[in-house]
């Protein structure tokens, strides 16, 4: 398999990011869905709107999201939407909480654990996607980059239940006391986000890919106490393969000498955080192997 391009920039300016969007070649077009985690209230690394602003508004995108599984201030479409405005994301774009009015399941074809995924009904209503994840830590799957923002993310509360039981169940009042495998529940984010890349190559739509490995802290933007930042920020990943995005920032974590590094990388580890990537590639959905072009 030929080694997919991944574009890397140290400076992570909202410049950079539309330049390192640009270097990708593929020109998002029609009604833009922009994925990014609106962050839970409390919650500190959410890409900012001083960053991520002027690219949304250059590609005329929407910010989409769905509701949480847990309970929180995310879990209904009208306290999202609040989150959402209160973290600023509603000042330069439309907020679109994809499942508020409904779901409709997409197949997955090669799962060990999922039969289907769940993901919010208006994700039909988009001809072009953007996963642009923020790269950190996380305290279920050891980190969260694309793979995860195109799995969890995108999957609607009921799908995000599925996929966190290991297809065992679709209620997000159940699915928290169901016992699991943590390798399973590796495998099954990456068959949900292989069901997603599927889905969208079978309507002909576009995706490209985008993590902005900054504030990087051991838990996610979903954590209402998240931590301050471990290690010092990485850069800015592009790529039109997600496995060897999310490569490429694992990578780029194992290369730190921080005096945070030990505890990322035990994070990350400790849930099995590193298979997501090979089984993803397994799944076909994209390569490890990869060329790091700076810009």
């Amino acid at each position: 398999m030929e080694k997919s391009k991944v574009y890397f920039s140290k400076e992570i300016t909202s410049e950079k990011l539309i330049e390192i969007y640009e270097k990708l070649g593929v020109t998002l077009d029609g009604k833009v869905g922009v994925k990014v985690s609106t962050g839970e209230r409390g919650s500190k690394g959410y890409l900012k709107k001083e960053l991520i602003a002027p690219l949304v508004k250059k590609l005329h995108g929407t910010i989409i999201e769905c509701n949480t599984a847990y309970d929180g201030a995310r879990n209904t479409k009208e306290d999202h939407l609040e989150v959402a405005k209160e973290h600023g994301f509603t000042d330069f774009s439309d907020v679109d909480i994809m499942d508020g009015e409904g779901e409709f399941k997409i197949p997955v074809k090669n799962g060990k654990h999922l039969k289907y995924d769940i993901i919010g009904e208006h994700f039909k209503n988009y001809d072009s996607i953007l996963n642009l994840a923020h790269g950190k830590g996380h305290a279920m799957g050891g980190f969260g980059a694309n793979l995860k923002n195109q799995s969890i993310g995108i999957a609607s509360r009921n799908g995000k239940a599925y996929i966190h039981s290991c297809g065992k169940t679709e209620d997000p009042n159940l699915c928290w006391s169901m016992p699991y495998e943590q390798k399973d529940f590796i495998e099954s984010m990456a068959e949900a986000a292989t069901a997603v890349s599927d889905y969208l190559k079978d309507n002909h739509k576009k995706i490209l890919y985008i993590t902005v490995a900054n504030a990087i802290s051991l838990d996610c933007d979903c954590d209402a106490h998240q931590g301050n930042p471990v290690i010092a920020d990485i850069g800015i990943f592009a790529s039109l393969d997600p496995v060897a995005n999310d490569q490429a920032f694992i990578d780029a974590i194992w290369k730190t000498h921080e005096e945070g590094t030990d505890s990322i990388k035990e994070r990350i580890d400790t849930r099995c955080g590193r298979h997501i990537t090979e089984y993803a590639k397994s799944l076909g959905l994209g390569n490890t192997e990869y060329e790091l072009i700076e810009i």
